[in-house]
Parts: structure tokens; sequence; C-alpha cells
């Protein structure tokens, strides 16, 4: 790899090389190395591009690694990965799309991730989203995730975008049987003309399952933000969202919570707020000696952190 494709890696996976364990990295459209071990499996899909993960039963304290890495201009990147993973586990899945784009093409890349998680298993799903380069093209990413919790399943989901992607669709499907959990939480950041809709979808179908979708947000210049989550209460239920944003400039937010008791035992609950930083926060930074400008950045690490 040269040196961008290793900032891509460091950015989007917090890798410094290649990763212990299971993984596999796909740069430029096409497999860059791979690694398997006795109880994760990765195939290749042999009737459209991306891979299968299976992972045993029984798998306990694993993690793997599958970034996307894209360096050349231009290049239109479209993968389906399927995770199938199996009773009593415990995992942590890193991926994550990281983009340089130094020329005058849109770069896209759309990832269509579907986890099929089985009986009593834990999963941690972080994904992270980044581009640079001083090009004049765009970088695109429309990441789509589809999920499926068994009974007793538990998926904790962390998605990041801070810097550098112009324009991108987020779509979250999921389906939660009973006594399962599915935390949400999303990090979101635009600036200048970009733009960024995100929509959650989550059927609540099983007796006491239970989901939380929690995103925050900033919007700088002109950019433009929509949010949407949306709860369906089918069954005796707990659901909640919640949605925080800062609001710069001449940028927009726009927020769309909804909740849909489809049972009399369904518990709803939704919050939407969205608001500049307030005047009183800036000035008792200021008075310990930081500009303005460096406030603001404080405020906006804190509230994303």
């Amino acid at each position: 790899m040269d040196a961008i494709e290793k900032m891509l890696l460091k950015q989007t996976a917090d890798l410094e090389g290649i990763p212990h364990g299971a993984y596999n990295i796909r740069a430029n459209g096409a497999l860059e190395s791979r690694s398997t071990t006795a109880n994760i499996d990765i195939v290749t899909k042999e009737d459209k591009p991306g891979i299968d993960i299976i992972i045993k039963p029984g798998t306990k304290n694993e993690s793997m690694h599958i970034p996307v890495i894209i360096s050349k201009s231009g290049l239109k990147d479209l993968v389906y990965n399927d995770f199938y993973i199996g009773e009593d586990c415990d995992v942590t899945i890193i991926a994550g799309c990281g983009i340089h784009n130094c020329g005058d093409q849109e770069s896209r890349h759309d990832g269509i991730h579907s986890f099929h998680i089985g009986r009593n298993s834990k999963v941690k799903y972080i994904e992270k989203h980044y581009a640079a380069g001083d090009g004049t093209g765009g970088n695109i990413m429309n990441p789509t995730t589809i999920i499926e919790l068994e009974e007793g399943a538990y998926m904790e989901m962390e998605t990041t975008q801070i810097k550098g992607i112009d324009s991108t669709k987020r779509d979250t499907k999921a389906v939660v049987a009973a006594g399962a959990t599915l935390i949400i939480k999303e990090k979101l950041m635009t600036h200048g003309t970009q733009f960024a809709e995100t929509n959650f979808v989550v059927d609540l179908n099983g007796e006491d399952s239970s989901t939380n979708v929690i995103s925050r947000s900033v919007a700088k210049d002109q950019s433009k933000q929509i949010f949407l989550a949306k709860i369906n209460g089918n069954n005796r239920c707990a659901g909640h969202s919640e949605c925080d944003a800062i609001i710069m400039d001449e940028a927009s937010v726009s927020a769309i919570p909804e909740i849909v008791a489809n049972s009399v035992e369904a518990s709803l609950i939704h919050e939407a707020a969205i608001g500049k930083i307030a005047g009183e926060q800036l000035t008792k930074l200021m008075t310990l000696g930081l500009t303005e400008a460096e406030a603001e950045e404080q405020i906006i690490n804190g509230f994303l952190k």
C-alpha cells in the first residue's frame, strides 16, 4: 500500500497496518488482502460484488476489519456484504470507507450490509466514513444497513461521518425479535455545500424488544441535513429516538422523528432539538484564552464525542 492508502486505513479503521485476526481490505474496487480465522470465514460472492462473512456459533471476544479505500478519481464502487452470525457470539466488526480524490471526476462507494444475528448473540458494529484530496470531483457515499435480530440478540451500531463527504444517503432498516435490543449512535458533521440524509426504520416485532436511536450532528456553512427516525412498536416493547443538532452559518437541518404504536403495550418516545451554540458557552471558553474559532471547535468536539 502507498502512503495515501495507509492514511485512509488509519482514518476509517484505526489501522496502522495489516490487522491481526480476520479482515478483508478492498482497495479501488478489488480485493487487496484477506485473512480468516478458525471461527470467522470470509467468502467472495459469485453472483455480485461483495463478500459473505460467516461467524461460527459460540465465537467470543473476536473482531474483524472490513475497510474499503478508494484513491482513484472517477471510481464507482458497489458492494454487497452479508454477515451470518451464529448463536451465542460476542464479536466486534469494524467497517468504514475512505476516499482520496485528487481529480475532477466523482468518486463513489455504495455499500449494502445485511446482518443476520443469531439468538443471544452480541455484536458491536463500527462504521466510519472519511474523504480528502484536493481535487474538484465529488465524494459520494451511500451506505445501506439491513439488520435482523433474533431472540435475545443485541447489536450496537456506531456510525461516524465527520469530514469530506459531499453527498450521502444513509439508510438503515431493522427487525427486532423478542427480547432483542438495537442501539444506534450516529455522529455527523457537514460543511460547505455538503448534503446528508439519514433514514432509520426499526420494527419492534417481538415481546420485550427495544431500541434506542441517537443522532448528534453539526451543520456548518451552506450544508443541508435531513434526519428521519421511524420506530414501529408492534408488540410489548420500548423504543426511543433522539436527534440533537447544532446549526451554524447558513446551514439547514430537518429532523423528522416518527413513532407508531401498533400495540397498546408499546412504549415509545421521540425527542428532537436543533439550535445554535449558546453565547455563554463561547464567552466562558474565550475567557480562558481561546479565540472564538477555537472555542467553537472545543464545543463541537465535545458535542460529537
